[in-house]
């Protein structure tokens, strides 16, 4: 009986892998949402299943980390490589293998503190924009961003819903289907994250910190409260400065 669920079990992740794995992989890198690959698939998959391996995929690859960047905690801080191998009968086969880049970030970094805290609105954003823009070219898009939305999804979906409902509604299918660990997460700071970034901050709904791994630079973002405003400039905060070093 054990023998036959394994055999059922084996057969069913081979024919799962034949017909959807790689295609799953494919369309993850290519920045699917969960959502689009279900329904670009054409072997029905369970949503679950093809949540898992989009989670595996991106943090297999580096674009999502499960420990925080430059803390030597987590090896996966650089690129992905993939190397051509060929065995003697001459068949093709590709290894995914750290880079060079991991092996160097896989040290401790000590980072230079930075601050982005200015009021909501949309000419803030915009500031948020350009700098983020800047810095991750500046680091040749070696950043990321501290995913607290992904845990809040997990811990307080009602909360999650009110912060992003300012998204639209690519943004929020994508953070939406990705299954967010029980912890802080880190999600690699591409253009798509860049744009959700500035939304949620315009919106006065953004407390993230982002890593700028080249140039060790570690920026918190936070708004400022204008209720709270005369306390917070009491604290020493500058409102004409857009920068405070921590």
């Amino acid at each position: 009986m054990a023998e036959q669920e394994y055999f059922k079990n084996a057969l069913s992740d081979f024919t799962y892998e034949a017909a959807s794995g790689g295609a799953i992989r494919h369309l993850a890198d290519l920045g699917y949402t969960v959502k689009q690959i279900c329904e670009q698939l054409s072997f029905p998959t369970p949503y679950a299943r093809v949540q898992k391996e989009v989670w595996q995929r991106l943090t297999d690859t580096g674009v999502i980390l499960t420990e925080e960047p430059g803390s030597g905690a987590d090896g996966k801080t650089g690129k992905a490589e993939y190397v051509v191998e060929h065995d003697k009968y001459g068949r093709t086969s590709f290894r995914l293998v750290a880079s060079a880049d991991r092996e160097r970030t896989g040290q401790a970094v000590c980072w230079k503190e930075r601050r982005f805290h200015e009021s909501p609105g949309a000419e803030n954003g915009r500031k948020l924009a350009a700098y983020l823009a800047e810095r991750c070219n500046a680091n040749d898009n070696e950043a990321y961003i501290s995913c607290r939305i992904g845990l809040m999804l997990r811990r307080n979906p009602a909360e999650y819903g009110v912060r992003t409902a300012v998204l639209n509604e690519r943004q929020r299918e994508y953070l939406s289907g990705l299954p967010w660990e029980e912890k802080l997460c880190y999600h690699r700071l591409d253009k798509r994250m860049q744009e959700i970034a500035v939304r949620l901050y315009a919106a006065g709904k953004l407390e993230e910190s982002c890593y700028f791994m080249k140039t060790g630079e570690k920026t918190i973002i936070d708004v400022i409260i204008l209720d709270s405003l005369y306390c917070e400039t009491k604290r020493g905060l500058k409102m004409g400065s857009r920068f405070k070093d921590v």
